[in-house]
């Protein structure tokens, strides 16, 4: 597999730190692969992100945000049968995935149907950041607020 080395970028930019750390750590988290993900955008201010997490149990799942930083992880429980597999294709491994949220987003629930967890984010704008309409006055209409009398 192709790795990328940022250390140039570090050496060319100043102030972009956080920026090239998340290109680095999407890199990494690229590279892994595991387990396969899906993100999809059901609204304009909606998504979903989709997580194959098939053979794992709720209470294996762990969902936490934290400072815009949204990370999943499973961890199975030790299998101590003593099984012997001809051939061993399905992952029992454990997993973290890490995925940087922008400001303003938030998760608003979790589900887990099918062998996906499957989390729907939401981005929710303060009402000081909405966009609002300002009502024009006129000179006839601002003098009479300031308590002149109308001609």
């Amino acid at each position: 597999m192709r790795t990328i080395d940022f250390s140039p970028l570090y050496r060319s930019v100043v102030g972009f730190d956080r920026l090239a750390s998340l290109l680095e750590t999407a890199s990494a988290d690229a590279a892994a692969g595991y387990p396969p993900y899906n993100i999809e955008r059901t609204d304009e201010n909606a998504y979903r992100v989709e997580i194959a997490v098939a053979g794992f149990r709720p209470e294996e799942l762990n969902i936490e945000v934290k400072e815009n930083l949204l990370t999943v992880q499973g961890r199975k429980a030790a299998n101590d049968d003593q099984r012997r597999f001809l051939h061993r294709g399905l992952a029992e491994r454990n997993f973290e995935r890490r995925f940087q949220l922008a400001d303003y987003v938030v998760v608003t629930e979790a589900k887990l149907a099918d062998g996906l967890l499957s989390i729907s984010l939401k981005r929710e704008l303060p009402e000081a950041l909405k966009p609002r309409t300002i009502a024009i006055s006129t000179a006839t209409e601002a003098n009479l607020i300031e308590g002149e009398k109308a001609a």
